[in-house]
């Protein structure tokens, strides 16, 4: 990650707004911004946007909303993962964010050298959830989304139920194979392999289905250090 810049791309409706936040990241040469578009339509006309690594996606807008845009990306199957930056924030949201595959709600008004942090902790992890968000998930999470319809639990192998107790402590795929001594090739395969079987759609997915099932209890989440 040192050596390679963070490819952005950014989709709001507020020209300013874009202008002044693109000028804030590229300010660092560990990010580039690859792409700006004033609505989900735009940017969804795209022949190819698989070259952006995160998209910082607003979720009010007239022309072809954030919700529309994370279903597209979700229907192909995209690899880019998707921080919702919105000032329509609501903490009670988030599940809701998370299980239509944005993989990390923020509101719009976070400081900047804050939304830098979640960039780099969504590229290396795969998603983000602030102090605050693991506790609405502690309390609310398991009671208010509809269960997955998933494999039980049963069906993971025990190396699986590994992977993603260390997936709810927030490590990297470096990390997960360091902890358990396989190669970061097989923890990606192993990865995968739990977002087919649970139907998700992405890492925080797995934490939600991993609280829902029981398999880690929603105190055992590990808060982001600051």
């Amino acid at each position: 990650m040192e050596n390679t810049s963070i490819k952005i791309g950014i989709v709001d409706d507020d020209s300013l707004f874009v202008q002044l936040l693109k000028n804030y990241i590229e300010k660092n040469n560990r990010y580039e911004v690859v792409h700006t578009s004033k609505n989900g339509n735009i940017f969804l006309s795209k022949r190819n946007t698989d070259f952006i690594d995160i998209l910082l996606l607003d979720l009010r807008m007239a022309d072809g909303d954030g919700i529309e845009v994370m279903s597209a990306l979700s229907r192909q199957e995209s690899e880019i993962k998707i921080i919702v930056l919105s000032s329509f924030y609501r903490r009670s949201f988030m599940g809701q964010m998370l299980k239509m595959g944005a993989h990390a709600f923020l509101p719009k008004e976070i400081e900047l050298d804050e939304l830098l942090n979640v960039i780099n902790t969504v590229y290396r992890n795969g998603h983000y959830f602030s102090d605050e968000q693991v506790k609405v998930m502690r309390e609310q999470l398991s009671n208010k989304l509809p269960e997955f319809h998933a494999y039980s639990k049963d069906d993971l192998t025990e190396r699986e139920i590994d992977v993603l107790k260390l997936v709810c402590q927030q490590m990297s795929t470096k990390e997960i194979a360091d902890s358990l001594c396989i190669s970061p090739k097989t923890v990606e395969t192993h990865k995968t392999n739990l977002m087919i079987k649970t139907c998700v759609k992405n890492m925080a997915g797995l934490v939600i289905y991993a609280v829902q099932n029981h398999i880690v209890d929603a105190n055992e989440i590990v808060l982001l250090d600051k």
